[in-house]
Order: C-alpha cells, then structure tokens, then sequence
C-alpha cells in the first residue's frame, strides 16, 4: 500500500531546549530568571555572614532553602510540596530530592529571619538613574514615609502575644496584623529599607527613626500627617534631607514673614521652615466636586527655586509609596493570610516577600530604562509578577550563557504590555466591607478556636405520649414481665429519616470498697430517675423536694431516749 502524504497542518516540529542550573542537590536553589539578581555567590556570602550555612551536605541545604522560601511568595495559593514542585518542574532528568512538608517546614526553621533580613538589605536601595523621568525634583530624588497594618497573620496564641489584636467600636479584628514600615522611592515604588514594628509601638514614627539612617543629603522625604511633630521633623532635617510633610489641621504654627506665592516662614522648636496654606478643589468627570485644605510644612525655603504650587503638586507623589503597598498586599499576595504561626516565622516570610517585591522591581526599572523617556510607573506590576512566576516554572534564565540580556523575557513582557499615561485622579475612602454580623451573636461559641476534639450528633427525641387518666373505679390490668432483652442486640439498619431514639448504654458506676469495710449505699444525688433529688442546702428546692417525697412527716410512736433529753435542757 502506498504511502499517504501528509498535509502540511499536521506536520510536527521538535524544540529542545538546554537549562543551565546548579550541580547536585543545589540544582532546585533558583529563582528562574530572576536568579540573575540574586546570583548563588550573593547567598552563599550573607549565609556565611549570618552563620546558618549546614554542618553537613544535606539533601536540602541552606542556599535551597532561602530561593525555597522566596519562591513561596510567588505562589501564596499553593502548599509546600506544590511549591516544591513548581521549583524542580524544569528539571526533568536530574536527580532531585522529594521531601514532606515536614522536612520543608524544618528547612524554614533551620534558616530563620537573619538571612533573609540581610539579604533584603542588600536588594534594598535607589533603583533609577538621575536621568529617568519622574524620580527627581529640583535636583533631588524623592522617597517616602508611610505604615502598612494591613498585612494578616494567622490568629495564633504567640501572633497575638506579639502583633496584640486590634479592637474597633464593634469588636476585635478578626486577624493580628503586621505593622510594616517602609521607605519607598516615589519614582520607582522601590524599596529602600523596611522596619517590623510590634503591639509595643504605639504610632509610626516610633518604627519610622530606624530607617532614618538611610536618609541622605540630596533626597526629598514626602511625610504624612501621622509625622508632623516637631521632634520627628527635626531629625529628619538633621540627616541632611530635606522635607515636604502634611501638618494636622489643628497646628497654628507662627507667622514670621510672609513670602510673595502667599505661603510664609516659621520656626518649629528652633527649625525653620516653609509652611503653604493651600485650598484644593476636584472636578470629576461626572461634574462633581471634591474640595479640602492642605497645609503643608517644608524646609526649602527658597520660594524662587521652589514655587508653592509646585511643591503642592509634588506632595501628590506621596501616594506612590501606597501603590507599593497595594501590588504587595493585594498582586503578590493576592489579600491572603501569611502563612507563620510565630514571630520567627513571619518575620522570615516579611523579609522574603520585601526582597522578592524588590527583586521584581529591578527587573522593571531596567527594563523600562532601555526605553529612554518612559516613566517607571507605567510599568505593569502584574506582567512581571506573572512572567517571573513562568521562567521560574520552567527553570529558564538561571544561568544564562553568552553575553548578558538586559531586558531578559519579565523586561520583554513588561515593555510589551506598557501601562497608559498616569492621569490626574483620586479616590474616595469608603469602607468596602459591612459590619460583621457576627460580633454581638451570642450562640456559646468559644472566643478561640479550640482543639477540635470530637463530633456528637444527637438525634431529636420523640415528644412524649399523653398518658391517659386512670379511673380508680376500674381494675386495672399489669402486664406480664417481659424477657430482658439480649447483652449484645443485633444491629438493625435504619433509614436517614428515621429518627427513633437509639438505646442509651450507660457505664456501670461502680466503687471499689475495701475488704474490711461493708459496702455503702449509693448516694440519693446519683440515682437517675426522672425524679431527681433537688440540692437540700438551696432554699428554693426545699418546697418541691418535699412535695416529691410520699411522706414528708414521720409520725411513728419511738421510744424516749437520753438523746432526747439532752436536746430538751434535762441532764443527762
């Protein structure tokens, strides 16, 4: 028989592909493409500083744990093993472990926070050049101060010891949260430091003076209400960096000299500064509008190099430091719960999710400067996030041969997908979620999830049936005595709706009484009966116990005793 040609939509082609990783058990420690920024040589250096290298070659060693613990921050949806897989998917024919979750989770242990802590601190730091637009102002690069306590931990006895719980008018919150502190650049959302607060720290500027030794000169801080106070912006001002803050509406600062763009001069406990009054007025494309006042305090003072209504559209940029927040919250960890149940946990799983989020935005600011004049914040977070999660996958970009690609496959999936022009905006803050309905039920359900021990389903009883009156004038008839039914019954099968009442087996209670003592009549209080004998020492059953009794008062003629006559005042 001849052979058939085949048609040209069903010929077949063969890709083969070469993944260049680590040798032997270090081969799943990778990121995938994102490997290029946190290289092998980088965590086996801050693994030895931190002294949590193994004592011996084990099957999961130390540099696998930390890209194992950063890749859970890729997929917040997925288990440990699902994880694990998602690590060594594109491995195919090496020889790679298979741990439990049990030895992942002691992998976690064995490494702690510091690690991951130091390697943040080394990720962390300005990302633009001076020359990428919307990072700079007058010559000054701006960063910002702000707090997230959003971030949830799981409801957990030392969660709460640590984080405490958070009480509203209605109740306790329903999760322990995070208190993050970050120092962001405006112009990129990168990172440049972070601070973990505790229940102890009672506002943010307590947390916010451990990141102040990264301010340097030539930087702009952009501040919110929550720093006003005059000992904060005092500090921030000796750093060398100058400031653009929002004041509370109640502070009445001094006018010392009024300035011709009508904003004027003032001393704060021996700092000079700038203070703009400024009225804001909305329109939205509906024809609504929205109006409020700031007031704003900052020291540039030179109002010719600094107009008032420039600095009052810069202090707008402030607000990129909350769509940082928001792609970590909401784009990594897609608004779920972190996984830690204690404090060195979640500090470990903050740590990993702050240098991964500083890792994806390296990725997008170099991407985007091989496009000169494009604005980092058209970048979209979420093509990163997405591309990232693929080449890890597949173990692609790990150790890429010839020379280096800047822009690598998350660059080319960002720059194809280049977000629009930021347009002038705002956003009204409305409460999204209702009152729980659940705060003032009283159904006696524990505050705490206890241990669950055990389900009981009781079967509803039959309602009882009248017994009919008995006439006294008629005989009445007894029923002869029944067999006793058998120890072991035999076992009936009975339909879902059948709801008869099954036999109550009850244990025998007996006590164990000494050999040479005689046996002793049960206790009145335990005979079961539907009679049951009331407290005698409660007042209130002293009625109904004697009407229960048959007769209350023994009259039955005894014999005078001397006991009797001690208790009538005769001697003895």
């Amino acid at each position: 028989m001849p052979e058939v040609p085949l048609r040209t939509e069903s010929a077949t082609a063969t890709i083969t592909r070469a993944v260049t990783v680590a040798a032997g058990v270090f081969a799943p420690g990778h990121l995938g493409e994102l490997t290029q920024y946190l290289p092998f040589e980088l965590v086996d250096d801050v693994l030895q500083q931190t002294r949590t290298v193994q004592r011996r070659l084990r099957d999961l060693p130390s540099r696998v744990g930390v890209y194992f613990v950063l890749a859970l921050g890729l997929f917040p949806r997925l288990g440990y093993a699902r994880v694990w897989g998602k690590l060594t998917a594109g491995l195919a024919g090496l020889p790679v472990a298979c741990p439990s979750e049990k030895a992942l989770r002691d992998l976690r242990r064995r490494l702690g926070p510091a690690p991951l802590k130091a390697l943040f601190e080394v990720v962390a730091g300005p990302l633009a050049q001076p020359h990428t637009p919307g990072v700079r102002f007058g010559g000054m690069r701006t960063v910002a101060f702000d707090g997230c306590n959003s971030l949830k931990a799981p409801d957990t006895e030392r969660n709460r010891w640590w984080l405490g719980r958070i009480r509203y008018r209605m109740g306790f919150a329903g999760y322990p949260t995070l208190r993050l502190m970050a120092l962001a650049e405006t112009g990129t959302r990168g990172l440049l430091g972070a601070a973990l607060g505790a229940a102890a720290d009672r506002d943010e500027a307590s947390v916010a003076r451990r990141l102040l030794h990264l301010l340097r000169p030539g930087m702009l801080v952009l501040l919110d209400r929550a720093f006003d106070a005059n000992v904060f912006l005092r500090e921030v001002a000796a750093t060398g960096a100058a400031l653009l803050a929002r004041s509370k509406s109640t502070r009445h600062p001094h006018v010392l000299g009024h300035l011709p763009d009508g904003s004027y001069l003032s001393c704060l406990d021996g700092l000079t500064v700038r203070i703009i009054e400024a009225g804001l007025t909305i329109t939205a494309a509906d024809g609504s509008h929205v109006a409020d006042r700031y007031r704003l305090i900052t020291t540039l003072t030179d109002h010719r190099r600094f107009p008032a209504a420039s600095l009052v559209r810069l202090y707008h940029e402030r607000w990129e430091i909350e769509s940082a927040f928001l792609a970590l919250r909401h784009t990594l960890l897609e608004g779920h719960v972190l996984r830690s149940g204690d404090r060195p946990g979640l500090e470990q799983e903050t740590w990993a999710l702050l240098t991964l989020y500083q890792l994806l935005r390296m990725a997008m600011v170099t991407a985007v400067e091989t496009r000169p004049g494009t604005d980092p914040d058209r970048a979209s977070f979420t093509t990163a996030l997405q591309a990232a999660a693929e080449e890890l996958t597949a173990a692609r970009g790990v150790c890429p041969d010839g020379p280096p690609d800047l822009t690598g496959a998350i660059g080319r999936a960002v720059l194809a997908t280049l977000l629009p022009a930021r347009r002038p905006r705002y956003s009204a803050r409305k409460v999204k979620c209702a009152t729980s309905r659940y705060l003032n039920r009283d159904d006696g359900r524990p505050a705490t999830p206890p241990r669950h021990h055990r389900d009981r389903h009781h079967p509803p009883h039959p309602a009882p049936r009248p017994q009919a009156r008995q006439d006294p004038s008629r005989p009445q008839h007894t029923r002869p005595a029944t067999a006793a039914p058998p120890a072991h019954p035999p076992t009936t099968r009975h339909r879902p709706d059948d709801h008869r009442t099954p036999p109550r087996l009850e244990r025998p209670r007996t006590r164990r009484t000494p050999p040479d003592h005689p046996p002793q009549p049960a206790h009145p209080t335990r005979r079961m009966g539907q009679t049951r004998l009331h407290h005698p020492h409660r007042l209130r059953n002293l009625r109904a116990q004697h009407a229960a009794r048959r007769y209350p008062i023994d009259n039955r003629p005894r014999s005078l005793t001397s006991r009797h006559c001690c208790a009538a005042g005769a001697p003895p």
